[in-house]
């Protein structure tokens, strides 16, 4: 049995009492403005976001909990304890009796209040909430050394989390440069082979202009969908009625997209799935003639720096940066033979998976990290 078992059947056997926060605790905001901030400031500036910033002022001098008003209401929450300014659309949640530790609080509503809310909420989604809404939270007021072991159990596992958490995000940080360092050199032939612009090997088409929708029956690849590793964003399908026209956009398995606009420019992504899917308009299909490059090789090309030296020169940056089909048609390529090539894609798509993949690999193991951290606070917090 462990200690806070003991704890448990020692003072309260029969369960605990539960409260509203309105009955023990002070909620209000802050005063201050995002402009507010400073980044000379000497004291915390708490917004409606997990950074915190700072100001040369301060509105409060306690312990509190801090939570926004808009933006990622139930995600963010903020343990404060000292000299702090607060945003005029973030809540402080300061505790008035010395029945609750603060601690013990914020532990649990980052484990409850989101639930609490969106089971308040009409709509799916909230897009803001009110003192009253967080005045109704009913919280389990477990006797003080029940309360005193949880917070000590959670603090402890709380920065084990965050030091294995810090040394695993080193060590992938460690494999991406190592992995930069060998796509550049596998990718680098222009020695043993000659360079070929992009041009003379492949053909270029715009994408579609429509209205993307919740359903239909082809998903609509917009730029945006097209995630910062070069892969496809697949929480946030959108989706079109195929037509008579939109079927001269559908793409094929091996097929790339390549964002032409915008901040974005030049991220490339390799098309695999079977679902029928059609892209928008402002991205440009890239699709090889055959026995020439293997998409997967190009799509690790496109990744590189070698890639990326070429597309910042290329791109027109007069007003919105443009990267259209005829200066994507010069970036050079070098092309070994298939063979060679297919080895080159074997050796990428193994640091591929260990850097970037969130099934397997380091990333994986962060993940795995937060959510043993969030299954245990879960377990030590439903008293």
């Amino acid at each position: 049995m462990s200690r806070l078992d003991e704890l448990i059947n020692e003072f309260c056997p029969d369960g605990v009492e539960y409260k509203a926060i309105c009955e023990f605790c002070k909620v209000g905001t802050g005063k201050s403005n995002r402009q507010d901030a400073d980044e000379n400031g000497e004291y915390p500036f708490y917004v409606r976001s997990k950074e915190v910033f700072l100001n040369n002022s301060y509105e409060f001098d306690e312990e509190a909990i801090i939570i926004p008003g808009e933006g990622s209401i139930g995600e963010i929450f903020h343990y404060v304890n000292g000299k702090y300014a607060l945003h005029q659309r973030a809540y402080r949640i300061h505790i008035e009796d010395n029945y609750v530790i603060t601690k013990f609080l914020y532990y649990y509503m980052a484990q409850n209040f989101k639930k609490f809310i969106y089971q308040k909420a009409v709509n799916a989604t909230v897009k803001s909430i009110r003192k009253p809404m967080i005045e109704k939270f009913v919280v389990p007021i477990p006797p003080l050394p029940v309360q005193r072991e949880i917070v000590r159990i959670l603090d402890n596992f709380t920065e084990l989390t965050a030091e294995l958490t810090a040394e695993l995000t080193a060590e992938l940080t460690a494999r991406k440069k190592q992995y930069e360092y060998y796509r550049r050199n596998l990718l680098k032939c222009s020695e043993c082979v000659s360079l070929v612009e992009l041009g003379d090997i492949a053909e270029f088409k715009y994408g579609f202009t429509d209205a993307a929708k919740i359903e239909g029956n082809a998903k609509f690849i917009r730029i945006t969908d097209i995630l910062e590793n070069g892969k496809l964003n697949k929480n946030e399908n959108r989706y079109i009625d195929l037509t008579e026209e939109s079927k001269k956009y559908l793409l094929s398995k091996g097929d790339l997209l390549v964002a032409r606009t915008g901040a974005t420019y030049g991220k490339t992504m390799l098309f695999n799935d079977s679902f029928p899917s059609v892209y928008a308009s402002f991205l440009i299909r890239i699709r090889f003639k055959k026995n020439t490059i293997l998409p997967e090789y190009y799509w690790h090309f496109a990744q590189s720096s070698l890639y990326w030296q070429q597309a910042n020169k290329l791109v027109s940056k007069a007003g919105q940066p443009q990267f259209n089909a005829n200066v994507l048609r010069l970036v050079k390529i070098s092309m070994p033979s298939i063979d060679f090539q297919r080895r080159i894609v074997d050796i990428l798509d193994r640091f591929d998976a260990l850097c970037n993949d969130i099934t397997i690999g380091l990333p994986a193991e962060i993940e795995a990290r937060q959510k043993q951290y969030e299954y245990y606070r879960e377990q030590i917090t439903d008293v």
